[in-house]
Formats: structure tokens, sequence, C-alpha cells
């Protein structure tokens, strides 16, 4: 059964940095890709970033610079680590697979607040 759990989310001062984790079961992550995705409220989900599964990631205009995303492929987990952060980053957060046609896969979300 395909699986992911996002985990990690917390209230972070502005400028800080947290990671999230996005655990997955069912697959191998370094076969696939992962993407991130937010939300925040009132405001459509947007993408944040991807991993490929050769590793290669890329990222929206908005965080590029300041999130990366890694994966650990021992204990299947892709983790997106957000650095220099900003009340705008405020969002739940997603990770996503597509395993085929038709096949995605959404973990169910990790709330992630910037406030002092």
């Amino acid at each position: 059964q395909v699986q992911l759990v996002e985990s990690g989310g917390a209230l972070v001062q502005p400028g800080g940095s947290l990671r999230l984790s996005c655990a997955a079961s069912g697959f191998t992550i370094h076969s696939y890709v992962i993407d991130w995705y937010r939300q925040a409220p009132g405001k459509e989900r947007e993408w944040v970033g991807i991993i490929l599964s050769g590793g290669f990631s890329d990222f929206a205009d908005s965080v590029k610079g300041r999130f990366t995303i890694s994966r650990d492929t021992t204990k299947n987990v892709v983790y997106l680590q957000m650095n220099r952060m900003r009340p705008e980053d405020t969002a739940v957060y997603y990770c996503k697979t597509t395993l085929g046609p038709g096949r995605d896969y959404w973990g169910q979300g990790t709330r992630v607040t910037v406030s002092s």
C-alpha cells in the first residue's frame, strides 16, 4: 500500500529554519519523483519543489536559494529543508509522488507557521 506521511511542521520565527520529512511506504523513493507543495490559508495549492529519481532538484522561484530537498534512501524518507523562512512561507506542506498515469499519491500535510 502506497503511503506518504509528512511530519515536522511547527511554529518558527522569521529567519528561522525547519526541516520537514516525507516518509514513504509501498514504493522506493529513489525510483520516483517526489514533489513538495504547499497551501496557504485562503490560497490555492502551489508547487514548491521537486527531487527526481536521479537526485536532481528544482524549486519555485519563491523559495529558490532558501529551500533544499534531500533524501535518505535507507529510511525511504525525503526531506524539505527550509531556511531563512518568511511569514509568507506559512502553509500546510504536502509531499506527492506519481507512480504512473493517474496514480498520484499525496500525504496528509503538515502545518508550518512562520510568525514572531
